[in-house]
């Protein structure tokens, strides 16, 4: 076999998953609409990633060039892979965690709120309860997840969740990131396992997707973006100093 073949079929299948997630083009303008006339508003747009890779796609969403500005990361620790990784899949899986969570980073404090669920799985406690807890709080909620492992679990064990619910099911809009059953694809001779991970190419592909639908909408409507300039650049540090001011405080992270 050529060396690097299976690279090269891996490079080509993430081109491929690409292209499936731009064809989530419905779903993904009835949510940068729900993004946009939240943002123009004056709200800020929460973002969570209640697992240990998805929290890498809110970071994609936060604090860097080309993203909105208005951005909350809810990037809890207890879910974050550099305070252990099988201890963030056990808090990810303990029903009720998400709740103060939320609270804590002020979900639901005004009318009309939007809280964006990032999810490669979408069967895990915490990944239910955010979606829960948001609809309870009157928040208008998002997913970016795949439907391939709630299909693929069995029947009468759909998902890790009390209620049996999955992430897909359980939000106002769903954007399918098309993550493969398994996540890696790579297959390796003498590997027993498949290598090669897919789901942050898909979760941070389809985010990116969503902030530039949303910034479309809005200034489809004569408002512009708060979108964050490269601070490497000349002037963008003092671009981005108007930003940090509009929103620090109600970012918990931001500052």
């Amino acid at each position: 076999m050529e060396k690097n073949s299976e690279m090269r079929t891996y490079k080509e299948t993430i081109s491929s998953l690409m292209d499936q997630i731009l064809g989530e083009e419905e779903a993904v303008s009835r949510a940068a609409r729900l993004i946009g006339d939240s943002v123009m508003r004056g709200q800020v747009i929460h973002a969570i990633g209640p697992g240990g890779h998805s929290n890498m796609a809110v970071e994609e969403l936060f604090s860097r060039a080309g993203g909105l500005a208005c951005v909350n990361a809810i990037l809890d620790p207890g879910t974050n892979l550099s305070h252990g990784g099988f201890r963030s899949m056990k808090v990810e899986r303990t029903p009720g965690y998400a709740i103060p969570v939320l609270e804590s980073y002020g979900v639901g404090q005004t009318p009309g709120e939007v809280l964006l669920i990032i999810n490669a799985y979408g069967i895990n406690c915490m990944t239910i309860d955010c979606a829960l807890e948001a609809k309870r709080l009157g928040v208008s909620t998002i997913a970016i997840t795949s439907t391939s492992f709630a299909r693929e679990l069995p029947k009468d064990h759909p998902s890790r969740h009390p209620t049996g619910a999955n992430l897909f099911e359980s939000v106002d809009v769903f954007i399918d990131n098309h993550l493969p059953y398994g996540d890696a694809i790579v297959e390796l001779e003498g590997c027993e396992q498949k290598v090669g991970a897919t789901s942050t190419f898909c979760n941070c592909f389809a985010v990116n997707y969503l902030v530039a639908e949303s910034c479309r909408y809005m200034a489809s409507k004569g408002f512009t973006p708060p979108v964050f300039r490269s601070g490497n650049m000349p002037g963008g540090d003092e671009y981005n100093r108007v930003l940090v001011e509009r929103y620090t405080g109600r970012c918990r992270l931001l500052f």
